[in-house]
């Protein structure tokens, strides 16, 4: 086993999702994800999704960069969020707010429980 890895969809498996329509806004969003990683409570790959609207809460930590796309997270009681290409950001356990993706936006992440 080599002890790194590219980040790319380069041969990896492809998994398709929607979020759970009771917390869905607005549209039809298909995630697409392509994960890399996945052990010991610490996940990292791709994530892309159409557009839409939907409610997020995360009980866990995830850093991301957005590759393409816009997006905008808005935390609940505070001020949206626009995502582009180039932002990078780190989101917190305890965040519930809203993720609308404006345009198909991709993104690295990496996620610990």
């Amino acid at each position: 086993m080599t002890h790194f890895a590219r980040l790319t969809r380069d041969g990896l498996v492809p998994e398709t999702s929607r979020p759970d329509p009771a917390r869905v806004l607005r549209g039809d969003p298909v995630h697409t994800a392509w994960p890399l990683e996945d052990r010991d409570g610490l996940y990292c790959g791709l994530w892309q999704s159409t557009p839409g609207a939907w409610r997020v809460s995360y009980s866990e930590w995830e850093y991301c960069h957005i590759l393409s796309g816009l997006s905008v997270l808005t935390e609940d009681g505070k001020a949206p969020v626009t995502l582009r290409a180039g932002d990078s950001i780190v989101i917190r356990p305890g965040f519930s707010g809203i993720w609308e993706v404006v345009e198909t936006t991709l993104k690295d992440y990496v996620i610990r429980l």
